[in-house]
């Protein structure tokens, strides 16, 4: 079966495999600059891949938590223009997350609440620290009393000279992220700190892992700029949402959909259809067709078992490349397909656990609840890794006020014993651990719901290292754009992922063929930034 497109003032089609971030930017910005028809396919039945949001029983969850925030001027341009701030006036002020009250019931489904009026973006003041030892430290680690208090004075100097030795005897060599880290923070401060939790999150040694992924997520943070930022917080107050001079982890607030992020990609998507571009879910990609080097077609399956074809003259992939590249009927050479077939991804779960209560506390925080956005369980009897707070992200993700929805959130593998239990066996996980380390009372626990996303972390380990071959083949097809996370195999933030689906359209309205500043973007931010906008022109909302 093949699909026909009534649209008779678009000249050529992009077909588009997925209904992400990246996929629905580069919908919305081929019909908004260019007279390309986007056909999107989605596998699932839901707009915005890992930034979508779940409900449960009249409760939010974000998957992994997503931070409306971006160095970029164009991507923060880009999330107001479809949804402003609550309160324009407040655009340069912090609004705490206990000044923000429901004025409706939130049990409706995201699309009925929009139709109340509410796509609009709060702002949120960002809070996450470690829990380790049984104790909160702030994160980013500062040099500060609680520290002092948490550690011990002799930790703490160990720290302390062991950065010293760091800052005067820098490694000669750093190739794998433990030296990465050691070479920021000291190796006192690593083993302390970064480590155990790395190593929970990827299930390999720190040495194992390249250190592309340190620069590419921790970039500029180090011990000194932190301390600077530190002195500077205590003698201004931040005005300016966007933060342009401030490193990402350090961060004071961000912008949050008041219905979680999967609210602002349903209303992305809503336009992309109203404008005449097309969607498609449950549609998953089988096979994609080539003629030398271009992209002639993808046959996709629908929910039903019919095989579709899709015709066009621009492709976009999101879906990972080891998937991409077996679905390529093209004379793939060897080499490719053993290191595409040799990728690796780390898997995720998150339990959402309704609680009465939590038993930690914070002197300033309402009875029963923290601050904290999120937090890094660095203990390491427990196999959770992170803890979402929802209530703090928006009031409006949690029915019922008087109860706290948490996120446990664990990595691992498909193949793990793990991924495989019960959705009851994983709850019951999640509350004898959390209570095991101090931060619930299972007989608090209200209910639960367990979400498993496989392929959420690529993981830059094993086959990665010879990843430029991969890319340099599939970058060959001149029609074919791989953007996102998974569709570059590339650790990309919300912000990074759409930048790549922006730049892509970049070249294809400037003709420019070669993609290099598409894998720049969260390399090379600085320059990118100024490379985008040469290209950028008014858009319409």
């Amino acid at each position: 079966m093949n699909p026909t497109s009534a649209n008779p003032g678009r000249k050529e089609t992009a077909i588009i495999i997925g209904a992400g971030p990246a996929g629905l930017t580069a919908a919305y910005e081929l019909l908004n600059r260019t007279d390309i028809l986007p056909v999107v396919l989605e596998k699932s039945t839901y707009m915005g891949g890992l930034s979508r949001t779940v409900e449960y029983k009249g409760n939010r969850i974000d998957i992994g938590g997503h931070r409306f925030f971006s160095k970029s001027d164009r991507v923060m341009d880009w999330w107001l223009q479809h949804m402003p701030l609550e309160n324009e006036n407040a655009a340069g002020q912090t609004i705490g997350y206990q000044n923000h009250k429901r004025p409706i019931p939130i049990n409706a489904p995201i699309g009925q609440a929009e139709k109340n009026g509410h796509r609009v973006m709060l702002l949120r003041e960002r809070k996450s620290r470690i829990y380790f030892l049984r104790k909160f430290f702030d994160y980013p680690i500062q040099l500060s009393a609680n520290l002092l208090r948490n550690l011990g004075i002799i930790r703490v100097v160990r720290i302390g000279c062991s950065y010293m030795w760091t800052a005067m005897f820098p490694p000669k060599r750093i190739e794998n992220l433990e030296q990465f880290y050691i070479s920021r923070f000291g190796r006192e401060l690593y083993r302390t700190f970064f480590k155990s939790y790395t190593e929970k999150v990827w299930g390999v040694p720190c040495e194992k892992i390249s250190a592309e992924w340190g620069a590419q997520r921790v970039k500029g943070l180090s011990i000194s700029k932190t301390i600077a930022h530190v002195l500077k917080k205590a003698l201004t107050r931040a005005k300016d949402v966007r933060q342009k001079n401030t490193e990402t982890s350090l961060i004071e607030q961000f912008m949050y959909p008041k219905f979680g992020p999967g609210q602002l990609w349903e209303i992305v998507a809503e336009k992309v259809k109203a404008m005449g571009g097309e969607i498609y879910t449950d549609f998953a990609v089988e096979a994609i067709k080539t003629d030398g080097h271009r992209v002639v077609a993808v046959d996709a399956r629908d929910g039903n078992g019919d095989r579709w074809e899709f015709r066009g003259e621009y492709f976009f992939s999101t879906m990972p490349v080891k998937e991409l590249t077996n679905a390529l009927e093209a004379d793939v050479p060897q080499n490719v397909r053993e290191i595409s077939n040799g990728l690796q991804y780390r898997d995720f779960i998150t339990v959402g656990l309704l609680v009465n209560r939590l038993v930690v506390k914070d002197k300033d925080a309402p009875a029963g609840l923290i601050k904290d956005n999120w937090i890094y369980i660095q203990e390491p009897e427990v196999a959770a890794g992170r803890l979402q707070i929802f209530n703090n992200w928006s009031p409006y993700m949690v029915r019922d006020p008087n109860t706290v929805w948490i996120g446990v959130e664990y990595f691992c593998y498909e193949s793990d014993g793990l991924w495989s239990k019960s959705d009851s066996e994983t709850a019951g996980l999640a509350a004898r651990e959390l209570e095991q380390i101090g931060i619930i009372q299972q007989s608090d626990v209200l209910d639960s719901t367990v979400i498993r996303v496989p392929k959420t972390y690529p993981a830059y380990f094993g086959a990665y290292e010879r990843f430029e071959e991969v890319r340099s083949y599939l970058d060959s097809f001149e029609n074919l754009f791989l953007v996102g996370r998974n569709g570059m195999h590339k650790y990309n933030n919300q912000d990074h992922s759409m930048l790549t689906a922006m730049t892509a359209v970049d070249n294809i309205r400037t003709g420019r063929t070669d993609k290099s500043n598409i894998w720049a973007v969260n390399t090379e931010m600085e320059y990118h930034e100024e490379k985008a906008e040469d290209a950028a022109e008014p858009r319409a909302a």
